[in-house]
């Protein structure tokens, strides 16, 4: 019986090596190495504390090796492999969170929007050290997703560790997460902004309809674009360069290349562009990786779209499903991604051509102006009639006399005072990228200015 043990467990990892070669000759030496887990599966198998299935021991050993290859590899029972088909479709259960396994924790990489870990308020680069009161340290990734993972209303408790700072729970309800991956509106009637909150399969058809829209909108007179890829923790390739090609009309899109020289891809551009060639920028941070860096990294290159914001996550690399007949599937990194230009960025992240950090703007208070119209004796402005000059000065005396008054603080005991807040300043919850007005997104409000800029120039130009 144990012979026969050691032998049907090395036999079971024999077809890896066979279906995956190590490209080594001395065949002897691997199966050395597969006899030694055969002894130490038999061993655990019959002097562990506690009875171990089988097939927990053999899918743990499987989970095991992948996961020690890098961060993304992993083994999916068939429960997570449907979970993940489901998932790419755009609709599935759970928080709304993607993560990685970091220094044996969990790592959120992006919250998805409008989902129970979005309102939450978890950020991109908290860790998840505990779920429900249990350590996640000693857990796999997979594992600690299936934790996650329940039925819908039911609470989960997150213990988060957020920078230096202490530790921190959070209260959750699981909800059946739909994704909307593309989202849309004018501003100020001439700007389009179309965020993409991930890649999945509408997503390229999700993209062109609100363009669309947008021009409708806007009478066909959008001035520039507005592509925000924040918080984007990616999806499948395929529409990654689907939403590139929409806006490149030549040249390389992406590369990848894995340990096979000969199995190298290169995907390239079609013509067309759904904008006309609209003015664009394209708005990053460290919540976008794998899929939208490709999306970023083309327009880049291609000098297509100015990126601004924040450096990616830089997740440059290319994970293949490969379904285990009756065993679920395996994630396996099998490539990395490169630019057009021929860039990996796996680790380094893309930096944006304008770093724009997210930010509050506050109007700053006592500030009284001058100008050259209220010294005693100034010309007058020979282009004016006498009184629009003196209705210019009494205006502006009145204006500074209202902003001294705002500036005041009331005196004690005196009542209660109200005032709108300047315009651009920022309550003291900035909400997440791509939610409430401008004043409250620094970053897009930077994006808009810098198209309106250009539009600017190539208006004066034209003239």
């Amino acid at each position: 019986m144990t012979r026969t043990l050691r032998l049907a467990a090395a036999a079971a990892l024999a077809v890896c090596f066979y279906s995956f070669p190590a490209g080594s000759d001395d065949t002897s030496e691997t199966y050395r190495q597969l006899n030694l887990f055969g002894d130490v599966f038999e061993r655990v198998r019959s002097s562990y504390v506690e009875e171990v299935g089988d097939k927990e021991l053999v899918e743990a050993a499987i989970n095991g090796m992948l996961s020690s290859l890098d961060p993304h590899s992993s083994y999916m029972d068939p429960q997570s492999f449907e979970d993940m088909q489901v998932q790419t479709k755009g609709e599935f259960g759970g928080l709304g969170i993607e993560v990685t396994m970091e220094n044996g924790v969990v790592r959120v990489v992006s919250p998805i929007d409008d989902t129970p870990a979005f309102k939450a308020g978890l950020q991109p680069g908290d860790y998840i050290v505990q779920i429900d009161g249990e350590p996640v340290m000693g857990l796999t990734l997979s594992q600690a997703v299936d934790k996650m993972r329940g039925p819908v209303d039911s609470p989960i408790k997150l213990t988060i560790q957020r920078g230096q700072g202490d530790p921190f729970d959070v209260t959750l309800k699981r909800a059946v997460i739909k994704i909307q991956s593309v989202r849309s509106r004018l501003e100020g009637n001439d700007i389009g902004y179309v965020r993409i909150t991930s890649f999945s399969e509408q997503t390229d058809v999700g993209l062109k309809a609100a363009i669309d829209k947008l021009k409708q909108q806007s009478n066909n007179k959008l001035i520039g674009l507005v592509l925000d890829l924040r918080n984007n923790p990616g999806g499948l390739l395929d529409q990654a360069i689907a939403v590139s090609d929409d806006f490149i009309d030549q040249g390389e899109i992406v590369s990848t290349r894995g340990r096979d020289p000969k199995a190298a891809q290169r995907f390239n551009a079609t013509p067309g562009d759904i904008t006309g060639g609209l003015p664009m920028v394209v708005l990053i941070n460290s919540g976008s990786a794998s899929a939208s860096e490709i999306v970023a990294g083309a327009l880049q290159d291609h000098h297509r779209a100015i990126l601004m914001g924040t450096t990616s996550f830089g997740k440059g690399s290319v994970q293949t499903i490969i379904p285990l007949p009756g065993h679920g599937a395996i994630r396996l990194t099998t490539a990395r991604y490169y630019t057009p230009s021929g860039r990996s960025i796996q680790g380094t992240g893309i930096v944006p051509d304008i770093e724009v950090r997210q930010a509050k703007v506050e109007e700053i208070p006592g500030q009284v102006e001058h100008h050259e119209s209220e010294l005693r004796g100034a010309l007058n402005n020979d282009g004016l009639k006498p009184d629009q000059g003196q209705n210019q000065n009494q205006n502006q005396n009145q204006d500074q006399n209202q902003n001294q008054n705002q500036n005041q603080t009331p005196p004690s005991g005196g009542g209660s005072s109200s005032t709108t807040p300047p315009a651009g300043a920022t309550p003291a919850q900035t909400p997440a990228p791509g939610e409430g007005d401008v004043a409250q997104d620094y970053q897009l409000g930077r994006a808009l200015d810098l198209l309106r800029g250009l539009a600017l120039i190539q208006a004066q130009k034209s003239n």
